[in-house]
């Protein structure tokens, strides 16, 4: 399995606008500080997410559902697993986002997802240079392969000189992550459209109410 990005076209059913496939995996609990709201649901729905962040192509998540329908123990084992991931990701990236003391235990297990993809990673040549590439066929659980560049994208990610940009969104009820790569970097919310529009339309009324009082 590759950790380039295959090209294919297909409507997408998550919204990527974190700039780093760990923060929009993160992002996968919707509306997690108000009502939350779990957008992994199945094996197959995490498959998705893949396709969508141009982990896996359309023929290796039919090459992985299959299977994964015929043994769903260890499908839902490797979805646990990348759940399980996700808020230890959640965790540090949180404490960076607001500056605050990484919570040693959300490291540790993030850690140890982070060891489990490196043990599978090749270097590959491609075209007069290298590239990265997971070996699935090694793995206890090949359904696990596809949380390997999830957890090198988070690896990257804490190692890099973008960790200072790791955002929350301003809304309170979202809070989703996102990498500000604005000039001057006061991006406030994960999308103008949505979040930061909500905001505007909310401070207009309250303003309108404060002058009509």
């Amino acid at each position: 399995m590759s950790s380039s990005k295959p090209t294919e076209n297909r409507s997408s059913r998550f919204e990527l606008i974190a700039g780093a496939v760990c923060l929009d995996f993160v992002n996968t609990l919707d509306d997690r500080p108000s009502r939350p709201k779990e957008l992994l649901k199945s094996y197959s729905d995490f498959l998705d997410f893949c396709r969508d962040a141009e982990l896996i192509s359309r023929r290796q998540a039919e090459q992985l559902a299959v299977p994964g329908h015929q043994l769903p123990r260890a499908a839902n084992h490797a979805l646990s697993l990348a759940i399980e991931m996700r808020e230890a990701m959640y965790g540090v990236f949180e404490a960076v986002a607001r500056n605050l003391p990484i919570p040693r235990s959300a490291l540790d297990q993030l850690n140890e997802h982070i060891q489990n993809a490196s043990r599978h990673m090749r270097l590959a040549p491609a075209k007069g240079h290298f590239v990265w590439e997971f070996e699935s066929t090694d793995a206890d659980n090949p359904f696990e392969a596809v949380l390997w560049p999830i957890a090198r994208s988070a690896a990257d990610l804490l190692a890099s000189d973008q960790l200072p940009f790791v955002r929350m969104c301003s809304s309170e009820t979202c809070q989703w992550f996102f990498l500000d790569s604005t000039k001057n970097h006061r991006r406030r919310w994960c999308d103008m459209t949505k979040c930061g529009n909500r905001d505007k339309v909310r401070r207009f009324y309250a303003r309108k109410k404060h002058l009509s009082a």
